[in-house]
């Protein structure tokens, strides 16, 4: 018989043939357990009210607590989470910072998810300036 911990693991990697990351994996491995798919979170409370209009800090803090309630729904944490997409609107890289000050409120910073950050023109509503999806993984 296999002990759980055989069968079911994450992995977060940064390899030395790889540039240095900084904030974030370049890799993560899973095995076993069971993957979460999160669509992408916006930056509205359960009433469906936009929380920080023209307010990228509070918009992203608003997206972390929701990422948040959905792991919460499924019994999982932000230590499950593997990869997080950020798609912001009209992106500068002074907003990076910003980002990277609420999220590390969340995440964990030993284990920083797989990464990506995308500039866009717009998302679905005018007045959201940032969304983020996330897949985690429950071992």
């Amino acid at each position: 018989m296999f002990r759980k911990d055989e069968l079911m693991k994450k992995e977060f990697l940064s390899p030395s043939t790889l540039g240095t990351p900084v904030g974030y994996s370049q890799l993560v491995t899973v095995q076993g357990g069971t993957l979460i798919l999160l669509s992408g979170q916006i930056p509205v409370n359960a009433q469906n009210e936009l929380v920080g209009k023209n307010d990228l800090a509070t918009q992203t803090k608003q997206v972390f607590e929701n990422i948040g309630l959905a792991l919460k729904a499924v019994d999982a944490t932000f230590t499950d989470v593997v990869k997080l997409t950020y798609y912001i609107v009209n992106y500068k890289f002074e907003y990076r910072q910003t980002i990277l000050n609420v999220r590390d409120e969340y995440v964990s910073l030993e284990r920083t998810p797989a990464s990506t950050l995308i500039g866009v023109q717009a998302l679905a509503l005018p007045d959201f300036l940032i969304e983020i999806e996330a897949i985690a993984f429950v071992e």
